[in-house]
């Protein structure tokens, strides 16, 4: 069945503690390089089809409710299976 993904990420303006926080434990992790960490969340929604209908329901989905719009910015992307069986092999 087809995954839909909702990124949700702090705007640019807003201060990210957690963000901070990761990116202040990596040097000390022995891991640099890291100029900037952003921390959000991710949302997959199992769908039974893609339709141009299903992905505008899903972008109010997150403007609504799986985002804050007022800090935070969101996209939504079909995820293929090669995606999937990246992010799995990562895991």
């Amino acid at each position: 069945m087809p995954v839909v993904v909702v990124d949700v990420m702090p705007k640019p303006e807003i201060l990210d503690p957690q963000g901070k926080a990761v990116q202040g434990a990596l040097p000390r992790l022995g891991f640099s390089g890291v100029s900037d960490v952003r921390q959000g969340k991710r949302f997959e929604l199992t769908v039974d089809e893609v339709t141009d209908e299903v992905l505008a329901q899903v972008a109010q989905m997150a403007e609504t409710l799986l985002s804050n719009p007022v800090i935070e910015n969101f996209t939504v992307r079909v995820e293929t299976e090669v995606e999937a069986a990246v992010a799995g092999a990562g895991a």
